[in-house]
């Protein structure tokens, strides 16, 4: 079909003219916002069935400053907190019958700038966003000059955006001391990104938990890896195969500890009395790997549910907090050996 073929959609304006009426008398009566009569409001929808004529709900809910349909950039959904935190972001947005427009960039062969640029075409009513770098790209940015954007899980240095994270350091230093109170002073840390805020309050927790008792943060070893599986396998190596061999590993996140786990089972190390491992995040299957992993918890949910809830905030022009911190929690399980002979 050709654009001179193509059926031009139907505008107010049409219906108006159709029904006799004018636009404003349209307006009370497909919005159900002001008083109409009987006659006139049966022959504005009549008009309107006629013209097959259906709203603009971009305009409307911008009029409203209400939300129609969402976005997410998430950086993968097979990692398991990352899909947590997006069904908090559904759940909430479903409360509201908000569509959530879902953009992962790790899935598709497009960048994430080209992808953010797919969701600005989308005209989404405001973004959670998760960075998987520690910054965003050029689109990110257009998306929030155009638009409210709330950060879940990281904060970006330099970016003035409200955020929902969780109290990484506090928990970071709570598994450390965990470590240190099982006897153990040789200990190396398999650490994440270091442009990422969760990895640099993670290190700054742990280092804080050595100081308090006594041990010098800079005689611990920080093995830096991407937070993925195969990093914690390949710096457990390495973290192993040094001169003095740690008795614990402290790993940033799960799937790195599980990835050391793995490497433990497969060079004949047991566990947790050859190597003590700890995680953080506390995914479901933590509890399931022998030994249980010992892993700080974080309320994945509630920080997509939370994040969402400030989006909308923002959307109906209401002011939230610039930063929402939630509680982690040590779940300490049986990856930890005691080593005071205790």
């Amino acid at each position: 079909m050709t654009s001179e073929s193509k059926p031009k959609r139907a505008t107010i304006k049409d219906v108006a003219e159709h029904a006799g009426v004018s636009v404003s008398t349209v307006s009370y009566v497909l919005n159900d916002s002001g008083p109409v009569a009987p006659e006139r409001r049966n022959r504005v929808l009549n008009a309107a069935r006629v013209l097959q004529y259906s709203p603009n709900e971009s305009a409307r809910n911008l009029k409203r400053r209400t939300a129609s349909r969402i976005g997410m950039v998430i950086p993968d959904l097979t990692n398991q907190f990352f899909a947590m935190i997006a069904e908090g972001v559904h759940q909430a947005a479903s409360a509201h019958d908000v569509l959530v427009v879902l953009v992962v960039p790790g899935s598709a062969e497009q960048s994430e700038e080209e992808q953010t640029r797919l969701l600005r075409s989308q005209r989404v009513d405001g973004v959670v966003y998760l960075s998987s770098t520690g910054s965003m790209p050029a689109a990110s940015y257009e998306l929030a000059r155009s638009g409210p954007v709330v950060l879940v899980d990281e904060q970006i240095p330099g970016v003035d955006l409200p955020a929902v994270v969780s109290d990484s350091r506090k928990g970071a230093r709570e598994v450390a001391q965990h470590v240190i109170d099982n006897g153990h002073r040789r200990i190396a840390v398999i650490g994440g990104p270091e442009s990422l805020w969760t990895a640099q309050q993670r290190l700054a927790g742990y280092r804080e938990a050595f100081a308090g008792a006594g041990i010098d943060p800079d005689s611990v070893p920080v093995l830096v890896g991407d937070y993925r599986q195969d990093a914690g396998y390949e710096l457990a190596s390495r973290a192993l195969a040094a001169d003095i061999e740690p008795t614990a590993l402290i790993c940033a996140n799960d799937l790195m500890a599980v990835g050391a786990m793995e490497y433990c089972r497969n060079s004949g190390r047991r566990m947790p009395n050859d190597v003590s491992i700890v995680g953080f995040d506390d995914l479901p299957l933590s509890s399931l790997l022998t030994p249980r992993l010992t892993s700080v918890r974080q309320p994945a949910h509630d920080m997509g549910y939370r994040a969402t809830t400030v989006l909308f905030d923002l959307i109906e022009n209401r002011t939230p907090a610039p930063m929402s911190l939630l509680p982690t929690t040590v779940q300490v399980r049986s990856s930890v050996c005691d080593i005071n002979g205790a």
